[in-house]
């Protein structure tokens, strides 16, 4: 994209980037996500002494239950919820990455956080500020405190893993991976859950849940017992 850019403005006449033989070198990096027992906690944590860190908290939380990136749901108009013929909300959005149109089930919890900030959302700040919060949020929560070990993105094709907390891996995005992560692992129809997220592909969508190998376990275990 760069290298497209500056051919485009006649900063290089180099044009080695459109061969055949130049290839980008992409790596799947972990991310994490918060089960529903980390969600639980994390939207249970008493905030009430610090307004900044309680809006940010909700907003992660809006996040969560609509499935949006950051973008998305730190824009959310919460007067466009509607009621269908069984009484069920929606909440009517277009997302500004992909422009589409979709009908987002209105979870109770979403409700009473839109309730608590006067019919509105929590007010936002910056997507980098957010996350600077986010970390000092979940630094508060006990169970995001344990360590974790991740796969970095890297350069030259090597592998990086690190330790750390769980919290320090937060960030904005976190929310919507969580999302698509615990309603896979709950059951929901793939295709229903791409509908929200704006995923096209399945590959796209199954490289962004983040299992690991006893959770995929857990999953077949589970589907067995249904059958039994």
């Amino acid at each position: 994209l760069i290298m497209n850019e500056a051919t485009e403005r006649g900063l290089t006449t180099n044009r080695i980037h459109k061969s055949a033989r130049f290839a980008v070198i992409r790596e799947r990096s972990d991310s994490i996500y918060l089960n529903e027992a980390e969600i639980q906690e994390l939207e249970e944590l008493d905030l009430t002494n610090n307004k900044k860190l309680e809006r940010v908290r909700d907003l992660f939380l809006v996040g969560y239950y609509t499935g949006q990136r950051f973008s998305d749901y730190s824009t959310i108009d919460a007067g466009k919820i509607t009621v269908d013929e069984d009484g069920d909300e929606f909440l009517e959005i277009t997302q500004i990455k992909t422009g589409h149109a979709i009908q987002i089930p209105v979870h109770p919890n979403l409700k009473l956080i839109i309730e608590k900030h006067g019919g509105k959302l929590p007010r936002t700040y910056s997507n980098q500020k957010t996350n600077e919060y986010l970390k000092i949020i979940g630094k508060i929560v006990p169970c995001l405190q344990e360590n974790v070990t991740v796969d970095l993105p890297t350069k030259g094709g090597m592998k990086v893993n690190i330790t750390c907390p769980k919290y320090e891996l937060i960030t904005t995005h976190t929310a919507r991976r969580s999302f698509a992560t615990n309603h896979y692992l709950a059951g929901w129809p793939q295709r229903t859950i791409m509908n929200l997220t704006g995923h096209k592909t399945e590959r796209a969508f199954t490289s962004y849940i983040r299992l690991t190998s006893k959770e995929h376990a857990k999953v077949g275990h589970a589907l067995w017992k249904k059958k039994s």
